[in-house]
C-alpha cells in the first residue's frame, strides 16, 4: 500500500545530495537491530498542506510471541495485522481513545516485529508542524513523545498500512548521517507494565527531543 499524495521529490540532506530511501530489506532484521538502524532517520510525511520531516531520536523495539507487552504476543487480530509483515510498512493505531502512535514494521512477513517511534526533532516543515502543534512550548517539544510525534507528521488511522520505503508513498523513511554508539543511549521501555526491565528503548543522548521516562504504574492494555 502506498501513499497517494503524489510522487514527492527527493528530499535533501545537509550536504545537498538526495536523500537515500530506507529499504525494505534493511528494515527486515530484529527488532532491536531495526530500533538502532532508524535513531537518525528522518521520517517525511506529504499531505495537503506541506511536507513535515521529522528525525528520529527516541524509539521503542517490540517482538511478538516472546515479548509480553507487544501488540502481537497473542497472535494476529484486524487491529495488529499490519504488525506481522511485511516489513517497512506503519502500523498506526489509535490509544486511550485520544492519540495515535506510529510504528515500522520489522521482521520478516509472517512474524510480528515492530519499532514504536517515540520522538523526534522536526527538521523540515517547521510552521506546518507548529500549525498541528499550537500547545507545544518550543521547538524540542514538537514531536517529544509517540502522540506528538503523529500530531506534527499529521499521521492518523488513514496511515495504516503505508509502505515507508516505496519512492511514491505519502510517509516515507529516509536515511540519515550515521550516529555513533557512543551517541546512542538504551534504557527501559516506557509506561508498559509487562516487561518493564526490558532494555529496548534507545534514543539520542544530545537530542533534546528526547521524552521523558515514566515507568508504567498500573496494569493497562499495551499500547504498542
Amino acid at each position: 500500500m502506498t501513499g497517494g499524495a503524489g510522487d514527492p521529490a527527493p528530499s535533501p540532506v545537509a550536504n545537498g545530495s538526495p536523500a537515500r530511501q530506507v529499504t525494505r530489506a534493511e528494515l527486515a532484521v530484529d527488532p532491536i537491530a531495526a530500533a538502532r538502524l532508524l535513531l537518525g532517520c528522518v521520517l517525511e510525511s506529504t499531505t495537503p498542506e506541506g511536507r513535515v520531516g521529522v528525525r528520529l531520536a527516541e524509539v521503542e523495539a517490540y517482538r511478538g510471541r516472546d515479548d509480553p507487552a507487544s501488540h502481537g504476543y497473542r497472535g494476529q487480530t484486524p487491529r495488529n495485522a499490519v504488525m506481522f509483515g511485511p516489513a517497512g510498512h506503519l502500523y498506526v493505531y489509535f490509544v486511550y481513545g485520544m492519540h495515535f502512535c506510529a510504528n515500522i514494521v520489522s521482521l520478516v512477513d509472517g512474524v510480528p516485529g515492530a519499532v514504536l517511534l517515540r520522538a523526534g526533532e522536526v527538521v523540515s516543515g517547521l510552521e506546518i508542524a507548529r500549525s498541528r502543534r499550537p500547545a507545544a512550548r518550543g521547538t524540542a517539544d514538537l514531536a517529544r513523545g509517540p502522540a506528538r510525534l503523529t500530531g506534527a507528521l499529521g499521521l492518523g488511522r488513514a496511515h495504516n498500512g503505508l509502505d515507508v520505503t516505496a519512492p511514491d508513498s505519502a510517509v516515507r523513511l529516509l536515511a540519515g548521517s550515521p550516529v555513533a554508539d557512543e551517541a546512542v543511549r538504551s534504557g527501559p521501555r516506557v509506561g508498559v507494565m509487562a516487561a518493564p526491565e526490558v532494555p529496548w528503548r534507545f534514543w539520542l543522548a544530545d537530542s533534546p527531543a528526547v521524552s521523558a521516562y515514566r515507568r508504567g504504574a498500573r496494569r493497562r492494555r499495551t499500547a504498542r
